[in-house]
């Protein structure tokens, strides 16, 4: 039995390469437009009273096969732990041998954000000018490292629950700085990323601009942190339309709109953005997470530690 590569979450984020990373998920969103990545839908695992486990298996030819799982668990913080971790397996697509074993936690923050940034580069006005992050948790974060690249911002707001934390991440950000009004941030937003675990919306649909680019990553199902209003509205835009199936494979925000008039970002990157009024409306990209994106993202990494040496190797 080959040894297993064991990846830490400080190994991993050194090993990811923004450009790297922007071109992986280009090739998985239009593999997944394409129907050619096998991506089954993701299941729960429920623990009463404590918390969820989500399993995420992915394919794609030329790769090898990854399985995320991820667990949240939104009493952690009490204990120092935080709500969401996760690890992906890796396993070789021809025998089916265990080969790496990565912390998934900076896989799935830069994956989520570089998804939103590809959505925000290719969906967002030419003129935008003001980004406004909603969220200054992890999510926050890799947004401003990730977004903030999508077009030239002159401005960047940061809102939190905790303002010294908004202010702590926005010292990170050349353009950034912490806003405390969050209805007058968000009223003034060329681009708009709501980025927070909350199970109800963090903002009011009338406050948003026409012509706005929102995006929202997160997951709080039966909630959302997205007004109804607000998806009701807007032009639509997913990574597949599965987004748009029950719960835990889709989001539980799309229940009931039709999924025929969403688009999905592999079809913006192949034929360009959705008509029909579109520089009027708003745009709402609203991800759910696939095991796609987690897959190539992962694979690079894994690919560069091996050619680099990189992990610890553990005989099974």
């Amino acid at each position: 039995m080959p040894s297993l590569r064991v990846l830490s979450a400080t190994e991993v984020r050194r090993l990811i390469d923004a450009d790297e990373l922007r071109a992986a998920l280009i090739e998985g969103f239009r593999a997944l437009t394409a129907g050619t990545a096998v991506a089954p839908g993701r299941s729960r695992l429920d623990v009463p009273d404590a918390g969820f486990l989500l399993d995420m298996p992915a394919w794609l030819a030329g790769y090898p096969m990854t399985v995320k799982l991820v667990s949240v668990f939104e009493g952690n913080p009490a204990h120092g732990l935080p709500r969401h971790q996760a690890v992906i397996n890796v396993f070789d697509s021809a025998t089916g041998t265990p080969l790496g074993l990565l912390d998934a936690t900076w896989i799935t923050a830069a994956r989520t954000a570089g998804a939103a940034a590809l959505a925000t580069e290719s969906l967002a006005r030419a003129d935008a000018r003001r980004l406004v992050i909603v969220g200054a948790g992890v999510q926050g974060a890799a947004h401003l490292d990730y977004v903030a690249r999508a077009r030239p911002f002159d401005d960047i707001l940061i809102v939190g629950r905790d303002p010294a934390n908004a202010a702590q991440l926005a010292a990170r950000g050349p353009r950034a700085r912490c806003a405390r009004d969050i209805e007058s941030a968000v009223r003034s937003a060329d681009v708009l990323c709501l980025c927070t675990n909350s199970s109800t919306p963090v903002i009011d649909a009338g406050w948003v601009r026409p012509a706005t680019f929102v995006t929202s990553v997160g997951f709080a199902p039966p909630g959302s942190e997205v007004p109804a209003a607000l998806v009701r509205n807007a032009l639509l835009v997913v990574e597949t339309r599965t987004a748009f199936a029950q719960p835990p494979v889709g989001c539980a925000e799309l229940q009931g709109y039709p999924a025929s008039e969403a688009t999905e970002l592999g079809e913006v990157l192949r034929d360009g953005p959705p008509t029909g009024g579109a520089r009027e409306r708003t745009i709402l990209y609203k991800s759910m997470g696939n095991a796609v994106e987690d897959l190539v993202v992962a694979a690079r990494v894994f690919a560069r530690a091996v050619a680099t040496g990189c992990g610890t190797l553990v005989e099974l």
